[in-house]
């Protein structure tokens, strides 16, 4: 089987590397720059570091602070207009997953016309002759991967969809990683984004298109999250695991963006669409039930993670293994204070079971479930939705 491997030309790790953004951008011959984020990241003045940088560079600034978790379409026209409007060069998404795809989206929408919704049509539908402005990224959350994958989310506020866009011209030129950024992360989302870099791994290394430049990646994701999640969770100031997620994060990204995810992304998108879950906590509350139901197609892979996360050994049968995975994904979601799927929805069984259909049918047409080790049906959808409430 053919494998293509796509990552970003440069990326920068280590304490520090976010210091880099104005000689990184000072490389593209950047006169003005265009920061995508959100309000958070402006308010609390990590935005402005980024923006210091880059003026002792003489590069002008300016802020689009409008994105959402889980950002729409419209936060992605908004930004266009912004960027069209301050006549920048360049774009850096700074921030968690949503700021860092938004301006993915903006820079391919910068040369293409719209919709948007035509990019999400199948994979590489940018016109090779267009390809988006130049754009930097530097997340600040430990967990979504984006900032070396060539996909982008982003919610259809008309349809109550997720599109899913990917192109090799999503990937950034360059990224900095910068574990300090996350020092501050509130034990929540330390938690939410560390079980979504373990999904990404996982998913990768089990997927129907995992292959041998990935395996190693995802397995080198799914160590380093066994590691240091728990730690960076209790112990915020813990600069070894902040570092070891932060690069768990980075690798399981490269893994599942030249792999595939599977079903647990399928079914999370829906929620985040009708429910506005952020998405990693809606892939972190779907993870161990969806393993347990996705093990009997991929006896020795799901086997093979679960003795590198130390929850069997190597004299362990492959059926025991799986059996221990599924129990540590679950007392890890306990320890970690995630909540079952019913308490981040905030509605009643009932409400739900309204949508459910629908959610499962929307979770299938994604492509994402046809890439697991078993697939199911929408009923089997609907039944997991269930077991994970």
């Amino acid at each position: 089987m053919l494998a293509q491997f796509n990552v970003p030309s440069t990326i920068i790790v280590g304490a520090g590397a976010s210091r880099e953004a104005g000689a990184q951008a000072k490389r593209f011959g950047a006169n003005r720059v265009l920061l995508v984020t959100d309000s958070y990241m402006k308010q609390c003045g990590l935005a402005g570091q980024i923006c210091d940088s880059l003026k002792k560079e003489g590069i002008a600034t300016s802020v689009f602070s409008g994105v959402q978790p889980d950002p729409t379409d419209k936060n992605v026209l908004d930004g266009l207009s912004e960027f069209k409007a301050s006549k920048a060069d360049i774009l850096i998404g700074f921030g968690g997953g949503s700021s860092m795809d938004t301006a993915k989206v903006i820079s391919i929408l910068a040369n293409n016309e719209l919709p948007m919704s035509q990019y999400a049509a199948g994979p590489d539908k940018v016109p090779i002759a267009n390809p988006g402005v130049p754009f930097m990224v530097i997340p600040t959350t430990a967990g979504t991967g984006s900032e070396v994958t060539k996909v982008a989310v982003i919610s259809d506020t008309e349809r109550d969809v997720k599109m899913m866009i990917l192109d090799i011209n999503l990937l950034a030129t360059v990224a900095l990683l910068d574990y300090e950024l996350t020092m501050t992360m509130p034990p929540a989302l330390t938690a939410n984004v560390g079980v979504d870099t373990l999904v990404h791994a996982v998913e990768a290394y089990v997927s129907k298109k995992a292959n041998s430049m990935t395996d190693p990646i995802a397995l080198s994701s799914i160590r380093l999250v066994a590691g240091n999640l728990y730690t960076a969770f209790k112990e915020p100031e813990n600069k070894k695991a902040r570092e070891g997620m932060m690069l768990a994060a980075c690798q399981g990204g490269m893994a599942f963006a030249n792999s595939s995810v599977c079903l647990v992304h399928g079914m999370s998108r829906p929620i985040g669409a009708l429910y506005h879950v952020a998405h990693g906590l809606s892939n972190a509350v779907l993870f161990p039930s969806v393993t347990e139901y996705s093990i009997p197609g991929a006896p020795e892979r799901y086997a093979t993670v679960s003795r590198v996360m130390g929850c069997a050994s190597e004299k362990d049968s492959d059926e025991v293994a799986g059996a221990a995975l599924v129990k540590e994904l679950q007392e890890l979601n306990d320890k970690l204070e995630i909540p079952r799927l019913g308490e981040c929805t905030g509605v009643e069984l009932s409400v739900f079971d309204e949508r459910v259909e629908k959610m499962a049918n929307d979770g299938l047409a994604s492509g994402s479930p046809d890439n697991n080790p078993v697939v199911p049906s929408v009923q089997e959808i609907i039944k997991l939705y269930h077991k994970a409430w």
